[in-house]
């Protein structure tokens, strides 16, 4: 079974693409970015006020799909300068219990959707 989870608390989808899928229990986000889902600005005052928007955007998926933080299994993080590893790290590890945190891979590439710093994504699993 498959369901597309959509909230108004997050970001529209610019493309063809879906905020989240769930498929057979299993939650696929799309990337996030720090735009603001009210205003449509991004949120890129410094890195950690991006980061911290780009972990609510996808806070309010994942409340859309009835799960948590605690759900998720597999981030993955793309920053466009690992230089600023280290706030984004403070920021993220903020949202998870280290003791159940996520596995995760963090990449840096070469250009971002808009020209921002950070975009996160997440695979989760209803526990």
């Amino acid at each position: 079974m498959r369901k597309i989870i959509t909230t108004s608390k997050a970001p529209a989808p610019i493309g063809p693409y879906n905020q989240a899928v769930l498929a057979n229990g299993t939650l696929y986000t799309s990337g996030q970015i720090a735009l603001h889902p009210s205003t449509g600005e991004l949120v890129i005052d410094n890195i950690t006020a991006e980061t911290k928007q780009v972990m609510e955007n996808m806070k309010a998926v994942l409340v859309a799909a009835d799960m948590t933080f605690s759900d998720v299994v597999k981030t993955s993080i793309f920053i466009a300068d690992m230089n600023d590893f280290a706030a984004i790290n403070e920021v993220y590890g903020a949202y998870f219990n280290n003791d159940i945190a996520p596995a995760r891979e963090t990449v840096q590439v070469a250009c971002l959707p808009k020209n921002v710093n950070v975009e996160i994504s997440m695979i989760a699993i209803k526990s």
